[in-house]
């Protein structure tokens, strides 16, 4: 069961957004079970092919649904205004030869995420609130965004899933944030990158350079290179049976 809710996030814009709320089938016949709750961005690309920026989601709730994965996802919208994702989706400011002067905006989107919309999930929803079960995931910028929410907020994240991140943005900047910071132990990445993005932008280096980072920190690291994987949601669709156990391995 997927529900839909409005929300703004008034720290970034008025701009009304939805908020996506998988629950699986179990909720219903186990009324006092509490679940693991992943958070998401990029919401509308998600669940739905119809909401989806280019017409294909990640049709995780069939995935979900089809193996009974005892799991609660919340995938909050990004805004669609011109430029807007890319600064809301910027852990740090930065300059490319394409997009010009970027000013991130990301740690406002964390916050937001985790000062109310974690409260507002963990009041409304049965989840297991604790870290150890909280984990957050996205792709391209999302998937930027939560590697630094992992590890700028590891005291609320113990666990997250970077497919394709864009960590050729900001690459001092993410490398600071990696280097210095403070880890709890069983801290969880899932990174993984398509054998077709890898000739971009020096991608295959800073693959190299972000995995031995989160290595040196101790991080319990899954980095994968996808087999003819593509930067787009039906390769990131064919990822769920590998990030989604990864995020639940006990």
């Amino acid at each position: 069961m997927i529900e839909i809710r409005s929300v703004t996030i008034p720290e970034l814009s008025d701009e009304r957004r939805n908020l996506y709320i998988y629950l699986p089938a179990a909720a219903q016949r186990e009324p006092e079970r509490r679940y693991p709750v992943l958070y998401m961005f990029d919401g509308h690309n998600v669940f739905y092919d119809s909401h989806a920026t280019y017409g294909r989601s990640w049709r995780l709730g069939e995935y979900l649904d089809s193996t009974d994965t005892p799991l609660i996802v919340a995938a909050i919208e990004c805004s669609h205004l011109p430029s807007a994702r890319i600064s809301e989706y910027a852990p740090f400011s930065f300059r490319d030869s394409e997009l010009g002067d970027v000013t991130g905006r990301g740690h406002l989107t964390v916050e937001w995420i985790v000062n109310v919309m974690k409260p507002l999930i963990d009041s409304a929803y049965p989840t297991l609130p604790d870290r150890s079960h909280t984990f957050i995931a996205g792709s391209s910028m999302g998937g930027l965004m939560s590697l630094y929410a992992v590890s700028e907020y590891n005291r609320v994240f113990s666990r997250c899933a970077a497919l394709s991140p864009s960590i050729i943005f900001g690459e001092r900047a993410l490398d600071a944030c990696l280097r210095n910071a403070v880890l709890s132990d069983g801290t969880v990445v899932y990174m993984d990158y398509g054998e077709q993005e890898l000739g971009f932008a020096d991608t295959a280096a800073r693959w190299r350079s972000v995995s031995s980072l989160l290595l040196r920190k101790n991080v319990l690291l899954t980095a994968r290179i996808v087999p003819g994987g593509q930067h787009c949601e039906a390769s990131w669709e064919r990822q769920e049976p590998f990030f989604i156990p990864t995020l639940l391995y006990q």
